[in-house]
């Protein structure tokens, strides 16, 4: 009995030992998966960085646009104050106009 318990025991220590044991076919295709995997990261790293790259340059382009919108406003307020400037000379020269006109 306790040739056979240990024969049994010995064959089960043996199944379990070449069972459990990696093949150079699963290292290989271990390594394989750590290489596509170490690729899809560093593909992931680059595109996180371009997209990183791109919205900086998209916040500069705002600011620029903001900058130049402050601008066209401030041109824009000058011009309306000078046409109100000269409209109120107009007005008064069409006074003196029409007044030169009376006499």
């Amino acid at each position: 009995m306790k040739k056979r318990f240990l024969m049994i025991s010995l064959m089960v220590v043996f199944a379990l030992a070449l069972g459990g044991c990696a093949t150079t076919g699963d290292l290989e295709r271990v390594q394989a998966q750590e290489r596509e995997t170490s690729a899809k990261a560093d593909q992931a790293l680059q595109a996180a960085e371009d997209a990183n790259t791109n919205a900086l340059k998209a916040a500069e382009a705002a600011a620029r646009a903001e900058e130049a919108l402050k601008a066209a406003e401030t041109r824009a307020a000058e011009a309306e104050a000078k046409a109100a400037a000269a409209e109120e000379r107009a007005t008064k020269a069409e006074g003196a106009f029409e007044k030169s006109m009376r006499k």
